[in-house]
């Protein structure tokens, strides 16, 4: 089946993807951090009950998977793609994934909450993936019962969390912005409105490629739909300083020269570190969106996913040393771009 990943939707040349997350805690549990390895398969179990329990389309759609099941790459390989966070990946006893076939929705069970239901969308799509994520948060409310309070709204173990318990955010390709060494204002500007910009994969994380993570940090005292609603009006502004940037650079020889040489690195290389394909791809990425080159936004972001090292270990079927995955790097893009 056809991955979210390799579809493009609105605004994708900048807006890369859309996620929407939720933090829910059942109310008749403590949190995750008090929580034995008795009461986390319990929480896991209630879950997949409710949300499979007498749905026989949900039985066919997600596939329920105990994360102690996976090997480490395999876990790793799911961070790589952004279905769960790293944290989940690295400690897997106790806690258990659903997931479904194009892997647009994933929901983390005893993570730092309970449950976590996050929902992925190409490009800029907010309200379609809310309108998923509510669903199911619905569905197992329902069900289930989650903590919540009057006046702070859901309980969730991280106090920066609670309230609507939701996190939006948009992955963004800002490679003119970055050379224009305009981040570090923006990433200023943007939390005076109760925004962050970190890396790709959230918090903690490096920048790679000029591949950029914008999230609400508001959650208390704010509806979601208000909460997404800033954050589109801030994606849309920088979606089009970045589109305004674009044009100003992209008539330079100089500009196109590092976009054709990144291109040709890409096409006929032998070797290639994670790092250098990052840096790489991003330039290829903004000259395919530019027109510069005749290559699919999708075939890009299927590239840039395979690419990643436990996503290369996972093909290549062997746990390679990091000379060799950067040899099945090489060989993997040659393929996928030539």
């Amino acid at each position: 089946m056809k991955k979210w990943y390799t579809s493009s939707g609105n605004n994708s040349d900048v807006v890369m993807s859309t996620r929407i997350r939720l933090a829910r805690n059942l109310h008749e549990y403590p949190f995750p951090a008090r929580l034995d390895q008795k009461g986390e398969t319990q929480v896991c179990e209630k879950v997949r009950d409710a949300l499979f329990g007498g749905n026989s389309h949900m039985k066919d759609e997600f596939a329920y998977i105990k994360m102690d099941s996976l090997s480490e790459t395999e876990a790793v390989a799911l961070a790589e793609k952004h279905l769960i966070s790293p944290e989940f990946a690295s400690e897997r006893a106790g806690r258990a994934l659903i997931l479904n076939k194009d892997e647009s929705v994933s929901i983390m069970l005893c993570e730092e909450d309970h449950v976590r239901i996050q929902v992925m969308a190409p490009g800029l799509d907010m309200e379609g993936a809310y309108e998923t994520a509510d669903k199911i948060d619905t569905l197992l409310d329902s069900a289930l019962g989650f903590a919540f309070d009057e006046n702070l709204g859901y309980l969730t173990q991280c106090p920066t969390n609670l309230g609507t318990g939701m996190r939006a955010s948009v992955m963004l390709h800002l490679p003119a912005l970055t050379a224009c060494g305009q981040i570090g204002k923006l990433a200023s500007t943007v939390s005076k409105l109760g925004l962050t910009i970190r890396g790709s994969y959230g918090e903690g994380s490096e920048t790679k490629g000029d591949f950029y993570q914008l999230s609400n940090q508001v959650t208390l005292g704010i509806s979601e739909k208000a909460a997404m609603d800033n954050l589109k009006s801030i994606t849309m502004q920088l979606v089009e300083r970045e589109r305004n940037l674009r044009k100003e650079m992209i008539g330079s020889a100089q500009i196109q020269d590092k976009i054709f040489r990144a291109y040709g690195v890409l096409k006929y290389s032998r070797v290639l570190s994670s790092a250098e394909f990052m840096e790489l791809i991003s330039l290829v990425r903004l000259g395919a969106c530019e027109k510069l080159l005749d290559i699919s936004q999708e075939n890009i972001s299927e590239v840039i996913s395979a690419a990643q090292p436990a996503s290369l270990i996972l093909a290549k079927g062997e746990n390679a040393e990091t000379q060799q995955r950067d040899i099945s790097r090489a060989e993997l893009v040659r393929t996928k771009l030539g």
